[in-house]
């Protein structure tokens, strides 16, 4: 059986948690909240706040890069994907070079190098089909 467990946050690793904090406030909105200069909490009206944790040994994804380690990423859902991708240029992301998504979604590098993507609102809210991932 389960635990009655709920996901509360996302912790995203960076050299500067006040900066990439402010990025992501200034795409997703929220406020801030801080207790010291290592540790920035994103909270919104959502479900899920993002965290930003100061690490001293940072280094950028090597997106798309097959050998590079694997870690997450962060997905969005948003209205209108030519508008989004505008204003996130807008405010330091990068396009990713390479965009595996067909202009399904968007692959932008953050500030601190993550890779995160940014989908249309209908985009996003397919799922895919069911399929035994143990086949």
């Amino acid at each position: 059986m389960p635990l009655s467990a709920k996901l509360f946050a996302v912790t995203v690793d960076c050299p500067q948690p006040r900066e990439l904090a402010e990025f992501y406030k200034k795409f997703l909105g929220g406020q801030l909240r801080s207790a010291n200069p290592d540790f920035v909490v994103l909270t919104s009206e959502q479900d899920v706040r993002i965290d930003f944790q100061r690490v001293d040994n940072h280094a950028p994804d090597l997106w798309p890069n097959p050998d590079a380690p694997r870690r997450l990423h962060l997905d969005f859902s948003v209205d209108n994907l030519p508008e989004a991708e505008q204003q996130l240029r807008d405010l330091g992301a990068e396009l990713a070079s390479h965009q595996p998504g067909d202009q399904r979604f968007r692959v932008f590098l953050d500030p601190a190098g993550h890779p995160f993507c940014v989908a249309s609102s209908q985009v996003a809210a397919m799922i895919p089909p069911d399929e035994d991932p143990n086949e």
